[in-house]
């Protein structure tokens, strides 16, 4: 198949840090170029995703400068260069699929990499009739009320490019958002009821992050306590390699949780609280612990230790590689293409 995927234009496809849209989109466009297919992207200019692609942002934008305009602009150009090449274009973008409603000759599909239940939800409501969705788990899809979900698709990694590590660091690793809703200041408390060392790795762009960790993380920091800032690339997976587990007490219902697949395919286990689709990443007693207070879950680090980390590993290859993504996606798209290009029946 030919297939177009336009990504948002506030951050490179891969990201250097900080981004898991882009860092799905970057591995959908390499399993899918991987397993044959025609693969045009349409990203900024400072993306090296290695597939044919253009952009009309040298850079990119970042999050702070998003707004409707600067994407729209983004997009229009997107669907001026794939006009007539792509048999579907899936686009991440929020206004490319209603700009796209004005072309009849290729079908478009989208992802939400957000809540349905927020405040986009009367957004996908509207658009789900004419632009298939897809949700990233079945516990994002249980929220789409009234919005009919074309399918859902779980995350995937390469598993390959990720180290198997050994634990050797002895550390629990926080790697995410300072946000009180990824529950930063609760890492810190359980990882010392556990008696383990904690680095934390954050993006702290935006003032409302750093707002929060000037109050309520910043005064916690000491000696078995580490900020380690945002990282990415090789510092990133050689933290990952390198960590006890990987502590995620989120303290909302996340979509999925990139993070923890991420750590899974260096054969780190995941202690996390039972939020959103935790249940369907983490299998309890194999590549991690799920509990819910923060006793249980200072417990859990310290058992996360006697895991095998080579299940994790495999659970990661078996359930969470971009391979599979990409098959799941290329039935959608197939399916999609095949229902506009049936005729009419006459009735």
């Amino acid at each position: 198949m030919r297939i177009a995927i336009i990504a948002p234009p506030w951050v490179a496809v891969p990201p250097l840090a900080y981004g898991g849209t882009e860092a799905v989109i970057d591995g959908l466009a390499r399993a899918l170029q991987s397993a044959g297919h025609e693969v045009l992207l349409f990203a900024t200019g400072d993306s090296t995703c290695p597939v044919p692609s253009s952009w009309v942002f040298a850079a990119a934008v970042g999050v702070d400068a998003a707004r409707p305009a600067t994407e729209l602009h983004h997009v229009v150009n997107a669907y001026d260069w794939i006009a007539g090449e792509a048999d579907v274009v899936h686009d991440h973008t929020l206004v490319g699929p209603v700009y796209a409603q004005r072309f009849a000759t290729v079908p478009v599909v989208t992802t939400n990499h957000g809540p349905f239940d927020g405040e986009l939800g009367d957004y996908y409501r509207a658009i789900a009739p004419c632009v298939p969705i897809i949700a990233i788990s079945r516990h994002q899809a249980s929220t789409a009320v009234r919005t009919p979900v074309a399918a859902v698709i779980h995350h995937g990694v390469d598993v390959a490019r990720f180290p198997v590590g050994n634990g050797e660091g002895g550390y629990a690793l926080f790697l995410g958002r300072m946000s009180p809703d990824k529950g930063v200041h609760t890492a810190i408390a359980v990882a010392r009821a556990a008696g383990v060392p904690l680095k934390i790795a954050c993006k702290m762009q935006e003032p409302a992050e750093q707002a929060y960790y000037r109050a309520e993380v910043a005064p916690l920091l000491g000696d078995d306590v580490q900020f380690v800032g945002e990282v990415g690339g090789d510092e990133k997976l050689d933290l990952l390699a390198g960590a006890r587990c990987l502590l995620n007490p989120i303290a909302w219902h996340e979509p999925f949780g990139m993070v923890m697949i991420e750590a899974m395919a260096c054969g780190t286990p995941v202690v996390a609280t039972p939020m959103g689709a935790v249940n369907e990443i983490i299998h309890d007693g194999v590549t991690g612990f799920v509990r819910a207070t923060p006793g249980d879950l200072a417990v859990a680090v310290i058992a996360a230790g006697q895991l095998d980390r080579l299940a994790c590993r495999q659970v990661a290859a078996e359930r969470f590689s971009t391979a599979r993504m990409a098959a799941d996606h290329v039935r959608l798209y197939e399916s999609v293409a095949g229902a506009r290009r049936a005729p009419a029946r006459v009735a």
